[in-house]
């Protein structure tokens, strides 16, 4: 056999074959890389837009979390305004209700004070005029006497 012919029979098939290859093979393979490259891509893509929208929710979950502790706070604070109102406002009707007993308490000593003085007097007069009739020896009419008894009574 000849080297040259063997030599130019390979080369012809191997031309037909890398032209067959080109031809027929390296299209859909190169269709498929492709295919693949671009759903990588778009893969990383949908990943680094997942990412940013990821972060921009927890941005504003933060913000979330802030506004709800800043108004947790507010109405923390308005309860607490509240409680100190309603406090204030019962400490000041417990002063006016204490006043008004005091007031009630003291307009019934007066009243008490009053009756006994009444009945003091009474009873005083009674004694002057029982004392009066035992010093005299006779009998005094309390009837015929009520003047000057009701002004000893007031002097008393």
């Amino acid at each position: 056999m000849n080297l040259n012919m063997t030599l130019l029979g390979q080369t012809i098939a191997m031309f037909v074959f890398v032209w067959f290859c080109m031809k027929y093979v390296w299209p859909p393979l190169i269709t498929a890389l492709e295919t693949r490259r671009k759903n990588i891509a778009d893969g990383i893509a949908a990943a680094e837009e997942a990412n940013q929208k990821l972060a921009d929710a927890k941005g504003e979950a933060e913000q979330l979390v802030d506004d709800a502790r800043k108004q947790a706070g507010e109405i923390v604070e308005q309860a607490n305004r509240r409680a100190a109102q309603i406090m204030e406002t019962a400490k000041s009707d417990a002063g006016q209700e204490r006043e008004r007993q005091v007031a009630a308490a003291q307009t019934d000593i007066e009243q008490e004070v009053n009756r006994a003085r009444e009945e003091l007097s009474s009873k005083v007069a009674a004694l002057a005029v029982t004392g009066a009739e035992q010093l005299l020896q006779r009998e005094i009419d309390a009837t015929a006497h009520r003047d000057l008894l009701d002004k000893l009574a007031a002097e008393i």
